[in-house]
Order: structure tokens, then C-alpha cells, then sequence
């Protein structure tokens, strides 16, 4: 049998899977990372991290695929090696490390600044940002907790633990973190009214306001949003995050302001700048 467990299944000796998997093949990788099928037959596995495998951007293909920073992995890794990428203000040198939605990535050797965002289609954009901007981040709050002697604390959408938030936080509101010291400078509720960003599902990386919450025990809390457009859509609450006080957002954003358009809309709009 040799040193591997073995088991057998019908009079058939097979090995037994030895712990995560550590690759990812082409055709299995999100579509958002928009690779080309024929590049290759594997993508970067993302390592365990901040971020799910499938909400997440490499740094691999941030800085080759989408900054054109590098032609190849190993100059990638070459970058990264000489300590010069940043991500939420700490240095990072894993080339397959999952940057996810809100984080902040810096380039100090060229003052570069970015923040990870959905566009209007889902997908992630590296959108460049100012040097102020680049000093904080906004966190979705997960899950609200009392620890051991009764601390409270908060669990974010980026895996952080913050102890002691203001009491007014809760589950689902938004917290805008200081990334220098890691304490929360403001919070905004989820509330009606205040502007939201869908990070999940059919309507991915559109911006409206709250109009509407309902409540369905056994089942999904739909949240109905309004963009700047005037049109509704109705979407998951686990999908929502909020990302600014009113018709005003804490963070900028992409080109298109997360206004979807329709396929004629699109059209009209290719034809005007042609």
C-alpha cells in the first residue's frame, strides 16, 4: 500500500485525498478574473485569506492582467519579493494572496493607489484612487458578538475582529476603518434611504438607494433599491453593502456610478463616442 492511506472500494484499491486542493484549473476559475480560455490550463489558486475564492482578485492578476505591472508570473513574484505592494497597508508577497472587494492597494515607488470595486457588470475594477482615500476602508459588518468577559466585538466582511465598536453598530451596517491604527472613525446604518452597493448576485456592482426592506421568516430579507436612474431592482439582504450616508458615498466610484444600462443604452452610447 505504501506509506499513503489506502482504502477499498470494491475490490479496487484507491488513495485517499490528501488535504485541500491546490490547483485550479482555467475553466473553473471565476468568470469576473476574465481569462482567456485558451491562455492556459490552470489559474492562480487564491490561498486562504480575507476573501471567498470566488469573490476574490489574486495579486497576480491585478498586477499582470489588469495594472500590466508584469508579462509574466515570475516577474510578478519578483515585484512582489521586493516588498513594494501593499494591500489595506500591510506588505504582501503572496502571489496568489485574495484581495477582495474594498481593499486597498498601494504602489509606493510610483504613489499609486487603488481600491477594489465591482463595476456596473460584476466584475472587479482596480480603480485608482487619492492618497487620502487610500488612508481607509469600509467594512460590512457580519456578525456582532460578546467574547470572553463579555467583550463586545464585531466580525467584518474582510475577516477582521474590531472590539469595543460604538453600540450602535449592528449587523449589516457599514464601518469606515481607519487602516493606519485598525479603529473605526464612523458607521452608517443600514437604514432606508442611505446608498447602497450590490456586492453579490444578478444585479453585481449596481448602486442605489434603499427604498424598501421586507422581511421574510424561513427565507431571504429582500432589499428593493433605486439608482440615480429611477430604476428598481430587488435583491438579497446578504447581497447589500452600505457605502454612503444618504445620496452621498464614502468612497468613490468607477466610471458609470453604478447605473447598469440596457443593451440599448450601450449601443447608443458606443455609436455617440464612435
Amino acid at each position: 500500500a505504501g506509506p499513503h492511506k489506502t482504502r477499498l472500494f470494491s475490490g479496487r484499491i484507491r488513495k485517499m485525498v490528501r488535504g485541500p486542493k491546490k490547483h485550479l484549473k482555467r475553466l473553473n476559475a471565476p468568470k469576473h478574473w476574465m481569462l482567456d480560455k485558451l491562455g492556459g490550463i490552470f489559474a492562480p489558486k487564491p490561498s486562504a485569506g480575507p476573501h471567498k475564492t470566488r469573490e476574490c482578485l489574486p495579486l497576480l492578476l491585478i498586477l499582470r492582467n489588469r495594472l500590466k505591472y508584469a508579462l509574466t508570473y515570475k516577474e510578478v513574484m519578483q515585484i512582489l519579493k521586493q516588498r513594494l505592494v501593499k494591500v489595506d497597508g500591510k506588505v504582501r508577497t503572496d502571489t496568489t494572496y485574495p484581495a477582495g472587494f474594498m481593499d486597498v492597494i498601494e504602489i509606493e515607488k510610483t504613489d499609486e493607489h487603488f481600491r477594489l470595486v465591482y463595476d456596473t457588470k460584476g466584475r472587479f475594477v482596480v480603480h485608482r484612487i487619492s492618497r487620502e482615500e487610500a488612508s481607509y476602508k469600509l467594512c460590512k459588518v457580519k456578525r456582532m458578538e460578546f467574547g470572553k468577559g463579555g467583550v463586545p466585538y464585531i466580525g467584518t466582511h474582510d475577516g477582521r475582529t474590531i472590539r469595543y465598536p460604538d453600540p450602535e453598530v449592528k449587523v449589516n451596517d457599514t464601518v469606515m476603518l481607519d487602516l493606519e491604527t485598525g479603529k473605526i472613525k464612523d458607521f452608517v446604518k443600514f437604514d432606508i434611504g442611505n446608498l447602497v452597493m450590490c456586492t453579490g448576485g444578478h444585479n453585481n456592482g449596481r448602486v442605489g438607494t434603499i427604498v424598501h426592506k421586507e422581511k421574510h421568516k424561513g427565507s431571504f430579507d429582500i432589499v428593493h433599491v433605486e439608482d440615480a436612474a429611477g430604476n428598481r431592482f430587488a435583491t438579497r439582504q446578504t447581497n447589500v453593502f452600505v457605502i454612503g450616508k444618504g445620496q452621498k458615498p464614502l468612497v468613490s466610484l468607477p466610471k458609470g456610478k453604478g447605473i447598469r444600462l440596457t443593451i440599448l443604452q450601450e449601443q447608443a452610447k458606443l455609436y455617440a463616442s464612435a
